[in-house]
């Protein structure tokens, strides 16, 4: 799923011909750092869900489904543009959620929630994701929801991430894990059919990287401490079924569209 930059001089560097002329966005260094912080933003556990997420004494399992917005060629040049890396392989990543609301203590519901992406081996790469959250939703008045949550992430991906030093070279496979922790204050507008809804936070990375082809640890000298933000919407549209659609941005790194779908326990 994840393909990140070759830290490495090469022999033999290629160039996609669609991005031919073009310059990168960053020095090799910046661009390093930027495309190890994008992976491990790229599968945070961003809301995807109102305040309140569920009914207090209920629950949902489900899926959600994490657009991974294609780099440009600026994005992927490499080795002062000589090269460029395929990182866009996977349009979207699926990751199976549960979310469970505990009975009301007043007009608060707590609820905790948890995601798994199992080490299925999928274009190429093996993939690992474990994911929680925990969190407080308040009811004011009839319609308005606030909520306080905190979420964690942890991925692992094995597979040939960077390529071989030389074009045709022996490929091995490379070791890259992103985590990510944060918090988030949000708001809600609750009606009959639908929950508009905003969240606001902090959230940190941090990255490993190692490169098979030598042990090279890739190092992160910028990672990623910083705002990120939601928009979306809860729908109650059908019984047993549980509908979400999110905005999600880190700003600077990563503007994406999330998505759930889960079944009401």
């Amino acid at each position: 799923m994840l393909t990140l930059l070759l830290l490495a001089q090469t022999a033999s560097a290629s160039v996609d011909p669609d991005c031919v002329g073009k310059t990168q966005t960053f020095d090799d260094q910046g661009q390093q750092d930027f495309l190890l912080n994008y992976f491990a933003l790229a599968t945070t556990l961003s809301p995807v869900h109102a305040p309140i997420p569920a009914e207090a004494g209920h629950g949902s399992i489900g899926l959600d489904f994490l657009v991974i917005p294609p780099l440009s060629c600026e994005q992927r040049l490499v080795l002062d543009s000589s090269k460029t890396e395929d990182t866009n392989k996977a349009p979207m990543a699926p990751r199976p959620r549960m979310i469970f609301a505990f009975p009301e203590m007043g007009n608060v519901t707590l609820y905790g929630g948890a995601g798994y992406v199992p080490p299925v081996t999928l274009f190429g790469t093996r993939n690992v994701i474990v994911s929680g959250e925990i969190g407080a939703g308040m009811r004011l008045g009839e319609k308005h929801q606030i909520g306080l949550r905190g979420h964690t992430t942890l991925m692992k991906t094995v597979a040939e991430i960077a390529t071989p030093f030389e074009e045709g070279g022996e490929p091995y496979d490379d070791f890259y894990s992103g985590s990510t922790f944060g918090i988030d204050l949000m708001y809600g507008f609750e009606t009959e059919k639908w929950t508009p809804y905003a969240a606001v936070g902090f959230t940190d990375a941090s990255t490993f990287f190692v490169i098979g082809d030598d042990a090279y640890l890739a190092a992160n000298t910028n990672p990623f401490f910083g705002l990120t933000a939601s928009a979306g919407v809860q729908a109650n549209l059908l019984e047993k079924v549980d509908l979400a659609a999110e905005f999600y941005t880190a700003p600077g790194f990563i503007y994406t569209g999330r998505v759930r779908v889960a079944y009401k326990i």
